[in-house]
């Protein structure tokens, strides 16, 4: 019987070491590269064509989601499995429209990853058990939209100007002097992109933030 083909993409290399070793500890899988940035991971998986990619989401050059997408673009059916610490709804929306076929959360035991793998590799799709009620909120929000709910609508270019500036720590006084805009005007509008992204505080902000590449911008 075949292995199946893996490519391990984590920028940390104690991580990817470890991965590895989790992997190859397994009869039915082998890891056939490895890479330390995005756009090396999707180098990579152009040349060595492999079953599934294990994808960390926080890579520096190109980001998880952006590789992801520039990928499945380039070849759809190839199945992709993402990596994070993140739970938040907002992370889940963005990678499920990448066409990200599994999410598995860094801190689950090593037998999540390897069910994933399995599941992904298979042709199916695996989330991690600790996200499954976000992702039911998530498409329930989207059923919802009839009742006047914006869960899932785009933020406007300066709704995303805001929570960039927001995730880069400037404060709603300082925004809006940046912007020419009231104070007042900041607040409504970090309030509606919150809403559409159906997220709570500062803290979710910055992980959006990471994930879109905004904090990677010089």
């Amino acid at each position: 019987m075949s292995k199946i083909r893996v490519l391990i993409a984590e920028d940390h290399k104690t991580v990817r070491e470890g991965l590895k070793m989790i992997v190859e500890a397994e009869t039915d899988m082998e890891v056939i590269g490895e890479a330390g940035n995005g756009r090396e991971a999707v180098r990579l998986a152009q040349e060595l064509q492999p079953d599934i990619v294990v994808m960390d989401i926080s890579m520096p050059e190109l980001n998880g989601l952006k590789a992801s997408a520039e990928l499945k673009q380039a070849a759809p059916d190839l199945k992709i499995l993402t990596l994070t610490r993140h739970t938040e709804k907002a992370y889940l929306q963005e990678l499920l429209q990448a066409g990200i076929s599994g999410y598995v959360l860094k801190q689950s035991e090593p037998e999540e990853l390897l069910r994933a793998i399995r599941a992904v590799a298979g042709g199916g799709n695996y989330l991690d058990p600790a996200v499954t009620n976000n992702v039911f909120n998530l498409v329930a929000g989207q059923h919802n939209k009839h009742r006047g709910e914006v869960v899932g609508e785009p933020l406007s270019d300066r709704e995303s100007e805001v929570l960039r500036l927001i995730a880069r720590g400037f404060s709603n006084k300082e925004i809006s002097a940046q912007l020419g805009t009231s104070v007042k005007t900041i607040e409504t509008q970090k309030a509606g992109a919150m809403r559409k992204l159906d997220i709570n505080g500062r803290n979710e902000i910055v992980s959006y933030a990471i994930l879109q590449g905004w904090l990677q911008e010089n």
